[in-house]
């Protein structure tokens, strides 16, 4: 794997870095603000940083306040969706995924909705909206429940013209190491309502709030320091302006890859993914990058838990992911040589 930052980014990178040396701010600065300003302009909502993308999570599950309440997760997901419902003191209800997308089952979601539900976290795996997001979300409102998004996977991903995080109350995007936009450690929570990210910058914050540059109060009870450094925002800042390019590159692989593969993800109409993965099913390739989960990830699993979801398992036998990583050394190939060197057979 290629991590996308290119040897001419960084004098990009050094001249913010000269900034903040300048500015005598390392954390919870100007730098910090800029980065959050321009990521929501991006994805056309409001947006605070946090420290990683299960940060955002913990914050907006406390902001609901689901203490000893249920919320409901796809166990087919990385550990730390759950793991910020239990750090929040909920009580976790997994639940299975569609085999067309991998995301959230709308109707294994409805089957396990009870009266102690007060949140449902959609996880958008693998780079495209989760399919069933529409009808999650109208459910949602009717029955007063808090639908999050976990957007980590979810970079430029976009279904006629709305992001990720636009669906629900609000979503939590991840810059660990390997997504599409790696800062090595962060994360952004995004949000059409501004109170809610008035809220978490206070809980980010260990709850206080600073008024006119001197006065301290703390208007939480909640919180701790979820902060991220001005170094790691100027980061922010250099990748999200080369962002477009790395799905740019991503989505013309893709293209090649659609004329290739047979039994794969089929995105509906009007749906842009920012291809975190590529996945196919049943294929044995040369080379890949593994699956986006194995049954062992799974939250019940991790718990002890057997559960009914025939779904979720058969997807973690089935997928693979095809190479699809900024800078494959392989994607200026021709469809042909991409199939011969891949050795698919059909």
């Amino acid at each position: 794997m290629v991590l996308p930052f290119e040897k001419e980014y960084r004098q990009e990178y050094y001249k913010i870095l000269d900034e903040i040396f300048d500015s005598n701010f390392w954390s919870d600065g100007k730098i910090t603000r800029e980065f959050e300003e321009k990521f929501g302009d991006y994805i056309g909502l409001n947006a605070c940083a946090v420290t990683s993308g299960g940060a955002g999570l913990l914050s907006i599950l406390d902001y609901v306040n689901v203490k000893d309440a249920e919320v409901i997760v796809p166990a087919n997901t990385f550990w730390a969706t759950a793991q910020s419902a239990k750090k929040a003191g909920a009580k976790v209800v997994y639940v299975d995924c569609n085999k067309e997308d991998l995301c959230m089952s709308y109707d294994d979601m409805v089957r396990k909705v009870t009266d102690k539900t007060k949140a449902v976290i959609v996880v958008h795996i693998g780079g495209h909206i989760a399919f069933d997001i529409e009808k999650i979300a109208k459910f949602c409102k009717e029955k007063k429940i808090a639908l999050i998004e976990d957007c980590a996977h979810a970079h430029g991903a976009e279904w006629n013209g709305k992001t990720a995080g636009s669906y629900g109350i609000a979503g939590s995007y991840s810059f660990y190491a390997t997504k599409t936009m790696p800062l090595g450690e962060g994360g952004m929570v995004v949000s059409k309502n501004k109170e809610i990210i008035k809220w978490i910058k206070k809980y980010r914050n260990y709850g206080k709030e600073v008024i006119n540059g001197n006065v301290v109060t703390y208007p939480l009870k909640e919180g701790f320091n979820y902060r991220i450094s001005e170094f790691t925002a100027a980061l922010g800042l250099v990748q999200l302006e080369h962002l477009p390019k790395i799905l740019e590159w991503k989505r013309e692989l893709a293209k090649k890859y659609d004329t290739i593969f047979k039994n794969r993800i089929v995105l509906p109409d009007g749906m842009k993914s920012g291809y975190y993965k590529y996945i196919v099913f049943d294929e044995k390739l040369k080379e890949e990058t593994g699956k986006v989960f194995n049954y062992t990830d799974f939250g019940n699993e991790i718990e002890g838990i057997k559960m009914d979801l025939p779904n979720s398992y058969w997807v973690a036998e089935h997928h693979r992911c095809a190479p699809i990583y900024y800078g494959w050394d392989k994607a200026e190939m021709s469809i042909d040589d991409i199939k011969e060197y891949l050795q698919i057979q059909h």
